[in-house]
């Protein structure tokens, strides 16, 4: 399968099979610049209903679109919305969040949305295990740098993607991805967006990727 990070939190994963799955589709407005989507997909996931999250007009063909804390099967694939805040006050200052797991191709992946606060037992035992986890390390609108290095070590997975930082295109009030990486080690700037993984020959040890937005 492979991982192709459009920018914000918007990715597009792809099964052997061409499944294709994406993530949080943004609306662009004069604060977030990234290129307008155009990529088809078989299943949108939505984590909450903010315009930088949730423009699934945007999404070509038909998709199924998920935006429910619950388990459901969509185009042969099991995906699991945990529920969540977008903040760490139980949703009362910015709503809920909905964290979405699913597998693809034996890789299990765990798509954190906008997620405001580190989680507590239920929801990491609803998550289980990640192998790739997509994480947002920006701040003020999410978790920023500190609490998402704490969400990384409660859920141990084998590779940790960041995504919701500031960038040339991003949204100006949050950090960039720097903050998040320092002081870590096992970091791999990639000069793509796209990265590919197979089930069985992933890190097992929290490998950093950074991916380069594709819009």
């Amino acid at each position: 399968m492979e991982i192709k990070y459009l920018g914000h939190a918007a990715f597009v994963v792809i099964s052997d099979s061409g499944l294709k799955i994406i993530t949080d589709p943004y609306g662009t407005s004069p604060d977030l610049t990234y290129g307008e989507i155009n990529e088809p997909a078989d299943v949108v996931t939505v984590s909450h209903d903010h315009f930088d999250h949730c423009n699934v007009a945007a999404v070509g063909g038909n998709p199924r679109v998920l935006r429910r804390a619950e388990v459901s099967t969509a185009k042969g694939v099991r995906f699991k919305g945990v529920a969540s805040y977008h903040d760490d006050e139980g949703g009362r200052m910015k709503g809920n969040n909905i964290i979405f797991c699913f597998e693809v191709d034996g890789v299990k992946v765990c798509h954190l949305g906008d997620l405001g606060h580190v989680l507590d037992d239920k929801q990491k035992a609803e998550i289980g295990r990640v192998d790739v986890l997509l994480v947002p390390v920006g701040g003020y609108y999410t978790i920023d740098a500190k609490t998402a290095t704490e969400v990384c070590d409660q859920l141990k997975p084998g590779v940790i993607i960041p995504m919701h930082y500031r960038t040339n295109k991003g949204l100006p009030n949050i950090a960039g991805v720097e903050e998040f990486l320092r002081g870590k080690d096992k970091v791999k700037w990639l000069d793509t967006s796209q990265v590919e993984f197979k089930a069985g020959e992933l890190p097992n040890a929290g490998q950093i990727i950074v991916l380069k937005p594709a819009l």
